[in-house]
C-alpha cells in the first residue's frame, strides 16, 4: 500500500523516525529524510533542517518536491532542553511544516504526527491548550511561554497536548487529506534516559510496569505507516494509541472500573 508513494518523514537519524524511514523503503516507497543530523544509514533523499523556527521550515519546505503522498511528523524533542525549544519544534515547526506541506499532498494524502501517552492531559487542560494551539502561524515562542507562564517541566506533555488538539482540528481538511496521530508510550530510543529525567523515573517505571516492557521503534513504525497509507483512507482525525494497552489500563483506573 505504500510502493511508489513519495513519503516525507522528519526526525530519520534515530529512533522512531529512523524505523519508519527504513520500513517505508522496504514497503517500496521513496523516502524523503529530514533531521538536524546526518542519519548514519540513508534514506533515498536527505535534507538537513531544524523545525525550531519559520525561517528553518521554510528552509525545508524550499528543498522538497511539489508532490509528496505523506508526511510523518515523528521529530521531536524530549523536554529536557527547556519548554520554548521543546514547543518550537513539538508543535510550532510541526504545525508550520504540515501546513505548508499540505498544498503538495496528492489528494487523499496523509499527515501522521507522532503524539504521546504524555498528552493524555489535554481535556484537563483544555482551555490552556485550546489558547496555545489557537494562535496562528509560528510564534515567538519565548514571548509566548513568558505570557502563559509554562515551565521548563510542563514542554513535552505540553506540547503533546497541543499536537492531539490541533490533529483533531486539521482533520476537516480540503482535497481529502487525512490528519491522524498515534501516542507511544514508553519507547526504548535513544532519548528514554532524557525522558525519564524530565519525567521522573517513577513515572517511566510505572507505565512500563504496565504493560510489562517498553515499546521499540519496530513497534511504532509500522501504525504511523499504516496511517500513511491508503489502507487507512477513512480514518480521519483519530489518535491510535501504540502502547501495548497503557491508556486503556490508565482510562479503567480513572474511570473506576
Amino acid at each position: 500500500m505504500l510502493f511508489g508513494k513519495t513519503i516525507l518523514v522528519t526526525g530519520v537519524a534515530s529512533g522512531i523516525g529512523a524505523r519508519t524511514a527504513e520500513l517505508a523503503g522496504q514497503m517500496g516507497a521513496e523516502v524523503i529524510g529530514v533531521d538536524v543530523r546526518e542519519p548514519a544509514s540513508g534514506s533515498a533523499a536527505f535534507i538537513k533542517g531544524d523545525l525550531s523556527t519559520a525561517s528553518g521550515v521554510a528552509d525545508i519546505v524550499a528543498q522538497l518536491p511539489v508532490r509528496l503522498d505523506a508526511l510523518a511528523n515523528v521529530a521531536g524533542l524530549s523536554g529536557s532542553t527547556g519548554v520554548v525549544s521543546t514547543l518550537a519544534v513539538n508543535f510550532y515547526g510541526l504545525r508550520a511544516l504540515s501546513e505548508a506541506v499540505a498544498p503538495r499532498l496528492r489528494e487523499g494524502g496523509a499527515i501522521v504526527n507522532v503524539a504521546s501517552i504524555a498528552g493524555y492531559g489535554w481535556r484537563a487542560n483544555l482551555e490552556r491548550a485550546k489558547s496555545l494551539a489557537g494562535i496562528d502561524g509560528f510564534p515567538e515562542v519565548a514571548a509566548v511561554v513568558a505570557e502563559h507562564g509554562l515551565k521548563d517541566e510542563q514542554g513535552y506533555p505540553l506540547s503533546k497536548e497541543l499536537l492531539l488538539l490541533w490533529t483533531m482540528r486539521a482533520a476537516n481538511q480540503p482535497r481529502g487529506i487525512r490528519v491522524n496521530a498515534v501516542s507511544p508510550g514508553p519507547v526504548e530510543t535513544p532519548i528514554l534516559k532524557q525522558f525519564r529525567a524530565v519525567l521522573g523515573d517513577a513515572r517511566v517505571d510505572s507505565d512500563i510496569t504496565r504493560v510489562g516492557r517498553a515499546g521499540t521503534s519496530a513497534d511504532i513504525a509500522p501504525a504511523v505507516l499504516f496511517l500513511c497509507s491508503d489502507g487507512a483512507r477513512w480514518i480521519n482525525g483519530a489518535n491510535i494509541a501504540v502502547d501495548g494497552g497503557l491508556e486503556a489500563s490508565i482510562n479503567a483506573e480513572v474511570l473506576g472500573f
